[in-house]
């Protein structure tokens, strides 16, 4: 069972709070704290009612930027005028760099989370550039704002990724048991990029890479809170649904016709299952940037107060 919190102690967590990271979120902390605890003592179906829609906003928020560059593509596909003397992809690239700059303005993304999407959008986009001109995929509508056959709002959909963890980390208070070193995360990122371009030339590596992850990442458990308490579950787990709703995404992007696989090219098919590993390893990339700049902290038992903290 969970203890109430005084009101002392629950002005206190208030002021911890992740949401004061994100000026339009201050302001509800303390009417949100309130709801938590009516919930609370209405019960413990009402509790768990809070705390499944809690997820659920955490998650939206934490979604934010991916959410509004997937929305971009839908609303285009169905809606952007054929023949525009604006490529559809360069409305993409501007409203794209727009969202970034209001995000900032508003304070809706920490400066942190702008450096994040800084680096995966250049990392993502030279990996565009590489696949391809090997044919890997293609960008079949015309543009003016791309480099070789990549379009420039490509590097916004990787960087909604890096978006999306860092977001994570704050809004749920990340903590792990056994993670593993940095540089060694750092090392197999290394190996995973190198092997996005060296597999078209040499033996694909993904299996030893994928092996290599199992042994890094899969004795690490996470604890994340969703209000009071942290709850956990391996971080293997977590980081293969993640890839799991990338995959999602992207379906729904190729549906757009924003960009299209070889057996695409005919009409619009699901994108392979296979896929799935491709996305958990360029994810583990930006998973290990977040990791750099956060430094993943241990779980100890007084982190399980009923407070909710910012990451140290």
């Amino acid at each position: 069972m969970q203890r109430k919190v005084a009101n002392g102690t629950r002005q206190r967590g208030a002021a911890a709070s992740a949401a004061r990271l994100w000026a339009p979120l201050a302001r509800f902390i303390t009417w949100e704290a309130n709801l938590g605890e009516r919930a609370e003592a209405h019960g413990p179906a009402a509790h768990f009612a809070y705390e499944f829609v809690r997820f659920g906003v955490k998650q939206a928020w934490a979604c934010l930027f991916g959410a509004l560059m997937l929305a971009l593509l839908i609303a285009t596909f169905l809606f952007y005028p054929k023949g525009a003397a604006l490529a559809r992809y360069d409305f993409l690239v501007i409203a794209a760099v727009v969202i970034q700059v209001l995000m900032l303005a508003f304070r809706l993304e920490t400066i942190e989370e702008a450096k994040v999407i800084l680096i995966f959008h250049v990392v993502g986009t030279i990996m565009e550039i590489f696949k391809t001109s090997v044919g890997s995929w293609v960008y079949p509508e015309p543009s003016l704002l791309r480099i070789g056959g990549v379009p420039l709002f490509t590097g916004f959909m990787y960087a909604a990724i890096g978006s999306y963890i860092a977001r994570c980390w704050r809004l749920f208070d990340f903590r792990f048991t056994r993670h593993p070193p940095v540089w060694a995360l750092g090392l197999l990122s290394a190996a995973i990029y190198i092997n996005f371009f060296a597999h078209h030339y040499i033996w694909d590596v993904r299996p030893v890479l994928f092996a290599a992850a199992l042994i890094l990442i899969g004795p690490c458990t996470i604890y994340y809170r969703i209000w009071k308490t942290h709850r956990h579950m391996p971080l293997l787990v977590g980081l293969v649904l993640v890839a799991l709703f990338i995959w999602f995404a992207e379906n729904i992007g190729t549906f757009t016709a924003a960009w299209a696989y070889p057996h695409q090219k005919h009409g619009w098919q699901i994108v392979g299952v296979g896929k799935l590993g491709s996305w958990f390893l360029l994810m583990l990339i930006s998973y290990t940037l977040v990791a750099a700049i956060n430094r993943p902290q241990p779980m100890r038992p007084r982190d399980d107060q009923d407070t909710e903290y910012l990451p140290r």
